[in-house]
């Protein structure tokens, strides 16, 4: 599990939004085409990872700060609790959830953004599933000869594209936490879920 949240760090990070290189959903200026979205993103984040100037706190706040734009975090947290679980929930309950939902993820990667040093990634061209579209991206594994496979999946909220879930290696993020969240609430409550996560350990 420590590797496949160490790829998702690079993978999320390479994704996030910095300054005016990547503008926000908002501005029109923010790229249309979703190739061209994660390509501005990956390049502004590899600038700013390589700035010594800028220690890894700094560089955490504005990764945090200018990430949210580019995921569906609203999405991401129905989703790890699926058809089963997500309507069991009141509206306080869900707001609750999907910000600790959010906290935890930007945690995640947060704590492992120092060991991305700028892999060079290789973007393959989108693929249209339905109304989402899929971005296969390969990064340098630490083996030899070897690729780390990321497959980015992104959906349209408001006429932007938004990234709903990423795969690492096969693996989808959602599915995994969607996996220990049915755990919890299989022998609790909702609100044993939310306790957990506000309790969950920084690394």
């Amino acid at each position: 599990m420590k590797n496949f949240w160490m790829a998702a760090a690079i993978s999320l990070v390479c994704c996030s939004s910095l300054a005016a290189a990547a503008a926000e959903p908002n501005d029109p200026n923010y790229p249309k085409d979703p190739n061209v979205l994660l390509r501005r993103k990956y390049e502004a984040v590899i600038a700013v990872l390589r700035d010594e100037k800028i220690d890894d706190k700094e560089k955490g706040k504005r990764i945090s700060k200018l990430v949210r734009p580019v995921f569906d975090f609203d999405l991401m947290a129905k989703l790890s609790l699926g058809r089963k679980h997500w309507p069991k929930l009141t509206a306080r309950q869900r707001r609750r959830f999907t910000t600790l939902f959010r906290d935890l993820l930007e945690t995640s990667y947060l704590n492992k953004v120092k060991a991305f040093r700028g892999q060079q990634a290789s973007f393959k061209p989108a693929v249209r599933k339905g109304k989402t579209i899929q971005i296969p991206m390969e990064l340098p594994s630490e083996r030899e000869n070897e690729k780390v496979h990321v497959l980015y999946k992104l959906c349209k909220r408001h006429g932007r594209w938004r990234i709903y879930d990423v795969e690492i290696q096969g693996v989808s993020i959602l599915l995994s936490y969607r996996a220990q969240f049915d755990d919890i609430l299989r022998n609790g409550t909702v609100e044993d879920l939310l306790a957990r996560l506000e309790k969950t350990p920084d690394d």
